[in-house]
């Protein structure tokens, strides 16, 4: 069944000028399931993930399409209507552990709010469950006396987790949730979230700029760039069959554990300037397969070998595939 479906998403920030920085995002997640963001820096995917959780700064607003979470659509509900699902229902693990958590309080403190913000519960009760959820994230019950200093990074991102978890929500938005992590923490974090994902049942939006940590912890995926949808599908059809350019960019610019050492390839340029009008495929000036057509005309997702692909393929998907993990494929200052 599905439980969240975004159609033709479109978010701007105010300003001067504005910057649209989710431009026509369409996916669904269906119940259990893990769903991929991956891109750049820069990409809209965090901003995807803001708008989906309510969460939107000041100046950003839902300009387009709709979310539609459980059946309901919830796009444009008021603050009142949106406290009423946010962490009840649908809960954040944020990027930066340290900044979510307020350094003056102990961490049970922190826990007991979250829960007691949203329930009428006793001291008692949300004590109790505080000490529940840091043993489900594998900590000791007694660090809940604790305050954030106290915790080393992976074990304050962990804290973050339960307090994500403390209202059985359905749908859990991980928004870079290691990346201020070392790599051995890193797969730490991640075990811990899948298996927990796997005894609770909830869904999750994973986002991330690492394809690999897709590969790892996701069913299906959505690679963006320039605020726009490049790819989507199911993970191991993507990987094993990846059509756009941009996606087989990603895969080569990070090292595979499996078949033989390669080189990485970089992939040269930098993203769009979301505040400027784009014309055509916003990877084009990147894309070492771009013909003219690429430039000028904005390309529509098509459904390709059971994923759907938003790409003009000036050369067959082939030679594409063949030739992007060659360094001098993307060095080469000559279009093909």
């Amino acid at each position: 069944m599905t439980l969240l479906e975004v159609n033709d998403l479109h978010v701007t920030y105010a300003g001067d000028p504005d910057v649209e920085a989710v431009r026509g995002v369409s996916f669904t997640l269906e119940e259990g399931e893990t769903l991929g963001i991956v891109g750049e820096s820069g990409c809209g995917k965090t901003t995807l993930a803001q708008a989906i959780m309510g969460a939107l700064p000041d100046n950003g607003r839902i300009t387009g399409g709709e979310i539609i979470f459980d059946g309901q659509d919830i796009t444009h509900l008021s603050n009142r209507e949106r406290r009423e699902i946010r962490w009840e229902r649908m809960s954040m693990i944020s990027q930066s552990a340290m900044n979510s958590l307020d350094p003056v309080y102990r961490v049970k403190d922190q826990i007991k709010e979250a829960i007691q913000e949203h329930r009428d519960v006793s001291d008692a009760k949300s004590y109790e469950r505080a000490r529940e959820l840091m043993e489900l994230v594998g900590l000791d019950p007694d660090r809940v006396e604790d305050y954030p200093h106290q915790l080393s990074g992976g074990m304050r991102q962990r804290v973050i987790i339960a307090m994500s978890l403390a209202l059985d929500p359905d749908l859990i938005i991980a928004d870079e949730p290691t990346t201020a992590l070392d790599v051995i923490i890193q797969e730490q974090i991640l075990y811990r979230i899948k298996e927990l994902q796997r005894e609770l049942g909830n869904s999750m939006v994973m986002v991330t700029h690492d394809i690999s940590v897709v590969a790892e912890t996701c069913d299906s995926m959505v690679v963006m760039y320039g605020g726009e949808l490049m790819e989507s599908g199911n993970v191991d059809e993507i990987f094993n069959n990846a059509h756009h350019p941009y996606t087989l960019g990603l895969q080569n610019a990070f090292p595979s554990v499996e078949g033989e050492k390669r080189d990485l390839t970089s992939i040269p340029g930098s993203p769009p300037d979301l505040s400027e009008p784009l014309e055509g495929c916003p990877f084009a000036s990147r894309c070492p397969f771009a013909a003219p057509e690429c430039e000028e005309t904005v390309p529509v997702q098509e459904p390709v070998d059971g994923h759907r692909v938003r790409c003009h393929e000036p050369v067959p998907f082939e030679q594409i595939r063949d030739r992007s993990g060659e360094d001098e494929t993307w060095l080469s200052q000559n279009k093909v």
